[in-house]
């Protein structure tokens, strides 16, 4: 598909600063651009690029003043890099859909199948569940007993959902990720054996949630393991069971929340952070990768990080401290001997 600057111009509510008429068929970044190619510019220490740049059209914001010539065809607009997520919207969503059932795909005759619907080769979809409209199966995925999926959800080869759980509108589930396997729970018994408990709940994820690949959402011991509207999970996730996590919040990879805690709404949390079980966690919260959260947060917008996590101001004093940590030995150390020195006397 090929798109005009005046075009993208139109689309996007910006003003074209060059060439109208100039023709775009592919995108790439700034650095790699190359002729009929659309980039952007919404990171300063990128600006060095777009005076070099091959590419045909690229976005800026509107506040950019060129330092030099450029010889690309500018669009400016508001936000380039809110603009630009909205062109490759725009393109994913042009792309031929799947439809049709494979007839290798196994459907129980209790299941309730919406129209326009894509289920791919050896998918199976289990007795009494909902599949609604335009949603998407593809190969090699399991869908248990009495499970509920809303319209225009996709769910990537080899997505195992357990039985019993919901899925809302728009939900995108990414390969390998399994929803709704057994909480980790387990009673001590005597000579150190453990009893497995029941896990007897499910998994609920509201609208709109996209969970990445191969990330693992424990069922509720009782109750449901609920991620509200508009969250988006990266790859490597651990969610445990009974876990709410709030509206809107997103979560970097490798992040492991331990069970029934409650994370807010808003927040933004780092690679590799992990989460302790049965605390709460406020609204729009901040957390830096590779923190970990011990405790309740119970002020709203906090940035924290570290383990145990303190905020941003104090772990970077501490920090301080924490380089010059030999050097406080040494002399601690040296302080010591002066001081048996002195009782010697």
């Amino acid at each position: 598909m090929e798109f005009t600057a005046a075009t993208i111009a139109g689309f996007l509510k910006g003003e074209v600063e060059g060439n109208p008429d100039t023709v775009v068929n592919t995108i790439a970044k700034i650095e790699e651009g190359h002729e009929g190619a659309l980039s952007f510019l919404a990171n300063p220490k990128y600006e060095h690029y777009i005076y070099t740049t091959k590419s045909s059209i690229v976005l800026v914001n509107k506040s950019f003043v060129p330092s030099s010539k450029i010889g690309a065809t500018l669009i400016k607009v508001n936000n380039a890099y809110e603009a630009f997520a909205s062109l490759l919207r725009l393109v994913d969503q042009a792309r031929p859909r799947k439809k049709g059932i494979h007839p290798a795909a196994i459907i129980e005759l209790t299941a309730k199948i919406g129209a326009d619907v894509y289920i791919g080769p050896f998918a199976y979809i289990g007795e009494n569940c909902i599949l609604g409209d335009n949603s998407a199966v593809y190969p090699h995925t399991y869908v248990g007993d009495n499970t509920k999926i809303g319209s225009n959800c996709i769910l990537y080869s080899g997505v195992k959902i357990y039985n019993d759980c919901i899925l809302g509108e728009g939900c995108t589930i990414h390969a390998g990720t399994v929803i709704g396997s057994d909480g980790f729970g387990f009673a001590p018994q005597s000579e150190n054996e453990f009893m497995k408990i029941p896990q007897l709940g499910n998994v609920i994820l509201e609208d709109h949630v996209e969970v990445g690949a191969n990330v693992a959402i424990d069922r509720a011991t009782m109750g449901s393991t609920i991620i509200r509207k508009g969250v988006k999970l990266d790859n490597l996730i651990q969610i445990g069971h009974n876990v709410e996590v709030g509206e809107n919040t997103v979560m970097a990879a490798l992040s492991g929340i331990a069970g029934s805690a409650k994370v807010g709404k808003n927040c933004m949390i780092g690679g590799q952070v992990g989460v302790n079980g049965h605390i709460k966690i406020a609204n729009g919260t901040r957390v830096g990768p590779q923190a970990g959260i011990l405790g309740e947060i119970k002020d709203e917008n906090m940035e924290i990080i570290g383990t145990p996590a303190i905020s941003y101001r104090q772990f970077f004093r501490s920090s301080v401290i924490f380089n010059k940590l030999p050097e406080l030995k040494d002399r601690v150390d040296t302080l010591e001997k002066e001081v048996e020195s002195l009782k010697k006397l």
